[in-house]
């Protein structure tokens, strides 16, 4: 019997992953490289983000270009999503990573710190869905994939301001999976809880009983490697997982389960 040695390709497609000039991001958009899109690279520092761009454009031979701006912001977004379409013609692949919550008991945070975590999650997510639909409906395909957070589920300790915008990105994503699932576009969340990333190593050495916490409560007593994430997301931009839409997949290391 014949072998099916069918490959998950993403071979010409074009993608934007949000966030990207370094840790998860950086990581996701390497992956997507490494498997033939085209990306836009985006961030918020300019100097980080052109870096980054190049960096992976010199490892993987891709064609990848760079966008820098506060994508909370209607405008900002707006000029990404035209820089690609005149650059590639088309988006196929939109990856939500762009966040960065304010982690602190609710009772310490300022309506400043609310503000920034929602719209460093929450907005920088609704903008580009918003942005780049319109496209992914005109040329019937698209796969849009937003990062979450699986504190959303198990409610880890401080984590209640950062867990009302991901919560925002779970329920968007299922919403919009159900809308434009007749385009033949899907709309999936991945969830990873603490991941091994200079953020964790910063929670290790100045809050070390927080990040114990963070630790603890997964199962497999680690935190998830950025390439774990990076490989849910590229499997979800594939032709091969066409059939599934809004799904919030975890993960997790068994941090929740079902």
């Amino acid at each position: 019997m014949e072998m099916n040695t069918k490959k998950h390709s993403i071979v010409g497609k074009v993608a934007i992953v949000t966030g990207s000039a370094r840790g998860i991001g950086k990581e996701i958009a390497l992956t997507l490289a490494r498997e033939g899109a085209s990306v836009l690279v985006t961030g918020t520092d300019q100097e980080r983000t052109k870096t980054s761009a190049d960096e992976i454009a010199e490892q993987t031979g891709a064609k990848i270009d760079y966008y820098v701006g506060d994508l909370s912001v209607e405008e900002n977004v707006s000029e990404m999503v035209e820089k690609t379409i005149n650059k590639w013609g088309r988006i196929d692949i939109l990856v939500n990573n762009a966040g960065g919550g304010v982690i602190k008991p609710f009772l310490e945070q300022t309506p400043e710190t609310l503000k920034t975590t929602i719209d460093r999650n929450l907005w920088t997510c609704l903008w580009s869905c918003y942005k780049v639909l319109p496209f992914m409906v005109e040329q019937k395909y698209g796969r849009i994939i937003n990062l979450g957070a699986d504190s959303v589920r198990n409610g880890l300790w401080e984590h209640a301001a950062y867990n009302a915008a991901k919560g925002g990105v779970h329920a968007l994503t299922t919403g919009l999976a159900r809308e434009f699932a007749q385009y033949d576009i899907t709309i999936n969340t991945v969830a990873p809880p603490a991941v091994e990333s200079g953020a964790l190593e910063i929670y290790k050495e100045k809050r070390p009983e927080m990040a114990s916490k963070m630790i603890e409560i997964i199962p497999k007593g680690r935190g998830a490697y950025e390439a774990e994430v990076a490989d849910a997301v590229w499997y979800l931009a594939t032709q091969e997982a066409s059939f599934i839409t809004g799904q919030v997949i975890s993960v997790n290391g068994g941090s929740t389960m079902l």
